[in-house]
C-alpha cells in the first residue's frame, strides 16, 4: 500500500481518537454553574464558632491518607468546632473524581452523605482503578440501604452538578492554588500532618475566638 494511504489512515485514527477523548472528558467534567449555594456537609456542634473546612477529592490518594486523621480531629473537637467537607475534584489528575462527588451528593439527597463519604475513601483503591465506577457506586448505595434508582437519577442530575460546581467556585474565591486536600481554619489555610499539629492550630483558633468575645 502507498505511503499516502498510511498517512491518511493515521490522520483518521488520530482525529477519531481525539473526538472520543473529547467526548469522554466532556462527559466527566462539570457542566453549568446554576445558582446553587456551596454544600453544607458538617460535623460537630461548633460551640466555639471555629470552623475547619476541607476541600477534598475522593480519588486523591493524599485525601485518603488524611481521611483517618481527619476523622480523629472531627471526633476530638466534635463538641467545640464545626468540620465541613467541600468538593474539589481535580479532573486533570483523577478521571473518576467528579463521578465520586456526584455519588456522594446523590447519597446526601437520601440523608447518607457521610456514610457514602466513608465508603468512597475506605474503598478508593477499588473503585478508582476502573474506567467506569458507577456500578460500584450503585453497589455502595444498595449497601447503605438507599433507593438505588433514585440514586442513579440524582447522581446524573444537573442539580447535583451545580452543587459541586458551587464548591469549586467557592474555592476559586480563596485565591489558593488548586490542590487536595486543602484545609482552611477560620478562613486561613493551614498545614498539619498529625493530630498534634491539627490540635495546636485548632486550640489557638479557639483561644483567639474566646479572647475576642
Amino acid at each position: 500500500m502507498s505511503k499516502t494511504f498510511w498517512t491518511i489512515l493515521v490522520v483518521i485514527v488520530v482525529v477519531f481518537g481525539g473526538i472520543l477523548l473529547f467526548k469522554q472528558d466532556k462527559a466527566a467534567a462539570p457542566t453549568g454553574g446554576g445558582n446553587s449555594q456551596p454544600t453544607k456537609h458538617i460535623k460537630g456542634s461548633g460551640t466555639t464558632g471555629v470552623v475547619l473546612v476541607e476541600y477534598g477529592d475522593f480519588e486523591c490518594p493524599f485525601c485518603a491518607q488524611y481521611y483517618p486523621l481527619v476523622e480523629q480531629v472531627a471526633e476530638k473537637y466534635k463538641d467545640q468546632i464545626t468540620f465541613q467537607f467541600r468538593h474539589l475534584p481535580i479532573l486533570e489528575a483523577h478521571r473518576n473524581a467528579f463521578a465520586a462527588a456526584r455519588a456522594a451528593e446523590a447519597a446526601s439527597d437520601q440523608g447518607k452523605f457521610w456514610e457514602m463519604y466513608n465508603l468512597l475513601f475506605q474503598n478508593q483503591e477499588t473503585w478508582s482503578k476502573g474506567n467506569n465506577p458507577k456500578k460500584q457506586f450503585e453497589q455502595y448505595a444498595a449497601q447503605l440501604g438507599l433507593n438505588v434508582e433514585k440514586f442513579k437519577t440524582d447522581s446524573a442530575s444537573s442539580t447535583v452538578n451545580d452543587r459541586i460546581n458551587a464548591d469549586l467556585n467557592e474555592f476559586k474565591k480563596t485565591g489558593l492554588q488548586k490542590s487536595t486536600p486543602t484545609f482552611i481554619l477560620d478562613g486561613k489555610k493551614i498545614e498539619a500532618r498529625s493530630l498534634e499539629e491539627f490540635s495546636k492550630l485548632i486550640d489557638e483558633a479557639i483561644a483567639k475566638k474566646q479572647k475576642a468575645q
